[in-house]
């Protein structure tokens, strides 16, 4: 599991703010020729108005409005330094400005949806910020043409980390949908399963029926009151997860075995020098669960122990179920690890916890997974239950 604390989390975003806080003050601190005249200060108040459109937190304007203005207002800022103060009184431009215009271009890359609404807006940023040089390239030639060229380059680097990101987040979405197929998949060959277990006990109790309705039938009541409930779980199991297909590779447990196998996992977990604990409370010992519920119980608990062994190893495990209200509530919680590992949470690129999600969802159940004040990470879930049986296990 990720202990990465809120603090570190941060601070890339407060070097952000050092670094742009600099390159204003160079700004302000820089080329202070008395022939720059009125000049001189445009770069100072671009660059923060700039600055303020990049670091926008509502939603509206969207990225490619504001990226789009900035590129408008500095393409206009230098035709009027070029045209209104003329080769004597040409201004600055700013580093800041420059800055913000080449980190605009790679979110408009990266974040503007419609391809061909990004490329415009990239284009305009692009040359926005390779033209701004021109504002002194009268007075300081030799020095414009090198600036133009590292704008360039720098135009070229954003474009390329842009399409790197776009690319990556297209595939991060790829994969999140191979994932939930995946768990639909794996749910469709438990219908099969819980099917099959219901409509078994629905014949069985039928023919039972059939042969005690001359010899005894005042048991046929409650044999057809058997057949009615198992009827309609089936047909809930059905509702929930008839859109899918089925996997032919998937092991999942049967019906009724659900605590005998959250034991068995605990101790092969366990096995491996870790110290795990399970704690099964007495009420959810008389819960009657879905058989597909008891599934994904099944898999909230592995998935949350094969994440401590991966990002948490040497961590301290408790695993708990209980029953809060009208819902089984299911948690595991570890501490922080002996060594601090970078892997991200929930598996493999986060797509453990979205696939364990959209498997908990579709039995009309809820996940939650936090990081804890102890540095170490809690994955909660609560199912539906169908009733309480006195003396029930399962």
């Amino acid at each position: 599991m990720n202990s990465e604390t809120p603090l570190l989390r941060r601070m890339p975003i407060v070097a952000g703010w050092i670094l742009l806080g600099l390159l204003w003050l160079l700004d302000v601190f820089a080329g202070r020729a008395p022939h720059y005249r009125w000049t001189i200060w445009l770069p100072i108040i671009s660059g923060p108005l700039a600055c303020a459109a990049l670091l926008w937190s509502g939603r509206r304007p969207s990225v490619q409005v504001r990226a789009a203005l900035v590129a408008g207002g500095s393409l206009a800022l230098t035709v009027g330094i070029g045209v209104f103060a003329g080769p004597d009184g040409a201004g600055t431009w700013g580093l800041l400005e420059g800055v913000i215009l080449l980190v605009l271009l790679s979110r408009a890359v990266w974040r503007v949806p419609r391809p061909r609404t990004a490329a415009v807006v990239a284009a305009a940023l692009a040359v926005a910020a390779i033209v701004t040089p021109l504002r002194w390239a009268t007075t300081h030639s030799q020095e414009a043409v090198g600036w133009f060229l590292l704008m360039a380059l720098g135009v070229g680097l954003a474009l390329a980390w842009g399409l790197r990101t776009r690319l990556l987040e297209e595939q991060r979405a790829r994969d999140i949908a191979a994932v939930r197929q995946r768990q639909r998949l794996e749910l469709a060959h438990d219908l099969h399963d819980f099917v099959a277990h219901h409509v078994t006990g629905i014949i069985v109790q039928a023919n039972a029926a059939l042969t005690l309705q001359h010899t005894a039938p005042e048991q046929v009541g409650p044999l057809l009151e058997n057949i009615s409930r198992s009827g309609s779980e089936t047909l809930d199991s059905m509702r929930r997860l008839v859109r899918v297909l089925r996997e032919d590779d998937h092991h999942g447990i049967r019906p009724g075995q659900l605590w005998a196998e959250l034991g068995r996992l605990v101790s092969a977990f366990s096995g491996n020098e870790a110290d795990t604990r399970l704690h099964i409370a007495a009420p959810a010992l008389e819960v009657r669960l879905a058989p597909e519920v008891e599934t994904s119980v099944h898999r909230v608990v592995q998935e949350a122990l094969t994440n401590v062994r991966r990002h948490a190893p040497g961590a301290v495990v408790a695993v708990r179920v209980d029953v809060d209200g009208h819902r089984l509530r299911v948690e595991v919680h570890n501490t922080a690890p002996d060594v601090r590992h970078p892997g991200p949470v929930g598996g493999r690129g986060g797509f453990g916890l979205v696939g364990l999600r959209e498997r908990v969802e579709a039995v009309e159940g809820a996940l939650t997974a936090v990081p804890t004040d102890d540095g170490g990470w809690r994955v909660t879930a609560d199912f539906p239950v169908l009733a309480n049986v006195a003396g029930s296990l399962a």
